[in-house]
């Protein structure tokens, strides 16, 4: 089956704005408006995605004590354990270099999870974000068949162009990376 969708269409974090921000920003939605009039692309074929990091038990700086207390401790402040998240339905990546370190099949509601499409999985490597092969992993597993279905749903032809917006980070950049999206998800402009 042809799952060719336009490949990713970068943007930035604002916490690392060139000087230039706002015009490439504004190339980006011109370009993006383009393709969508030009290609027909419905909403439901336009995926916008970033990586999320989702802390474990995220501290807050307050905490109960009583009054004139010398010494008081933050639960969670130094907790530094997190995991990725990409949404559709979603994959989660752990830091970790074997199954031990997603959920265990025994989790409350894993079950559930796995049916509805999720995708839990180790990273492979000393931290939580995705690299080539979860990022593999997710455009094969969920983005695509994501495609897939709402072209079907939608009564379109499977050569119907998608749109796939994500961020700069280095490995949706890596030539690795667009050389693997060329050869298994081609852009067919027929």
């Amino acid at each position: 089956m042809d799952r060719s969708f336009k490949h990713p269409i970068p943007t930035q974090a604002a916490r690392k704005r060139p000087n230039d921000w706002e015009d490439q920003c504004e190339r980006s939605e011109f370009r993006k408006a383009y393709v969508i009039k030009e290609e027909d692309i419905p909403a439901e074929l336009w995926v916008n995605s970033d990586q999320t990091q989702i802390v474990y038990a995220p501290g807050d700086k307050m905490t109960w004590a009583p009054t004139g207390a010398k010494q008081v401790s933050l639960v969670g402040a130094d907790e530094k354990r997190a995991f990725t998240l990409m949404l559709l339905p979603f994959q989660a990546v752990y830091q970790g270099l074997t199954e031990k370190s997603c959920p265990s099949p025994g989790s409350p509601e894993y079950c559930e999870a796995i049916e509805l499409g999720f995708l839990l999985e180790y990273s492979g490597t000393g931290t939580y974000w995705s690299n080539q092969k979860t990022m593999r992993t997710f455009v094969d597993k969920i983005l695509a068949p994501y495609f897939d279905r709402e072209k079907e749903r939608l009564g379109l032809r499977t050569t119907q162009m998608s749109l796939w917006t994500i961020d700069v980070w280095s490995v949706h950049r890596s030539e690795e990376f667009q050389t693997w999206m060329n050869k298994t998800h081609p852009i067919d402009f027929t």
